[in-house]
């Protein structure tokens, strides 16, 4: 029986509307082989919480240019820990500055992506950081 393919749910938490980014990664995803859920803007950290268990996924991936990767990512990574999915990796993307990726690690998240992050090196990174579930 052929493996799973890697689950990615893409998310744009919060009240940021900009997601020519997020549409991108979501082809740039797909078109590596992984299958991609994308809950398009405006979605709060429990409703991300809510689809990534409705949906089975392997990893949820945060798009955020508010400026609010602080409270919204970390609310992510604990409403999936607080609901037994702890084993969902998160990661997180956009501007975000340099002294604000430590906390956000200690958060829960596995990485952050910052401009100039190529799509490849997200793909390579989701590659040999992410296990399908069987």
């Amino acid at each position: 029986m052929a493996k799973r393919r890697i689950r990615i749910l893409l998310a744009k938490p919060g009240l940021d509307g900009h997601d020519r980014g997020a549409r991108v990664l979501a082809r740039s995803f797909r078109d590596a082989g992984f299958e991609v859920i994308y809950t398009g803007c405006h979605q709060t950290p429990e409703q991300i919480v809510a689809t990534a268990l409705q949906e089975d996924v392997d990893m949820v991936g945060l798009s955020c240019l508010s400026g609010a990767h602080n409270y919204l990512y970390p609310a992510v990574a604990k409403g999936l820990q607080e609901n037994g999915a702890g084993d969902i990796v998160v990661v997180g993307g956009g501007i975000i500055p340099e002294k604000d990726i430590p906390p956000l690690k200690a958060a829960g998240l596995k990485e952050i992506f910052t401009p100039g992050a190529t799509l490849d090196s997200i793909n390579e990174w989701i590659a040999a950081n992410v296990t399908p579930k069987e």
